[in-house]
């Protein structure tokens, strides 16, 4: 009875069974062979916060808010229109304010994101 429950498993191999070994004795698996440098969890957090901070910059911030901190790190603004991360310069060239009140704006809506995140 035994013999048959594993007899489908025959055709299964592990991915970290041990398939050969080096000159040294060390096995070799399967896992060494078709290892990345992607780390799955890494990504996974990355994609979930990121999906998080654009949530939060257009539930926290304000329109004037949101325009700079999207330009700033060239972020998807609500339209969904990418533009490169610039500049404090151009930016307030471009909204025709100083850069010192673009900094400021800009302290002050990173500040609000990181309250939002720490709540979580």
């Amino acid at each position: 009875m035994h013999f048959r429950k594993i007899k489908h498993r025959r055709e299964e191999v592990l991915i970290s069974e041990p398939i050969d070994c080096d000159a040294e004795g060390n096995s070799l698996t399967i896992e060494d062979i078709y290892s990345s440098d992607v780390n799955i969890e890494q990504t996974a957090e990355l994609k979930i916060n990121s999906e998080k901070l654009y949530k939060f910059i257009s539930e926290e911030l304000d329109r004037r808010e949101r325009e700079i901190i999207c330009r700033r790190y060239g972020i998807p603004d609500e339209n969904g229109k990418v533009t490169r991360p610039m500049t404090q310069r151009e930016i307030a060239k471009k909204l025709d304010i100083s850069r010192s009140y673009i900094s400021r704006i800009e302290k002050k809506a990173l500040e609000k994101l990181r309250r939002r995140f720490d709540e979580r």
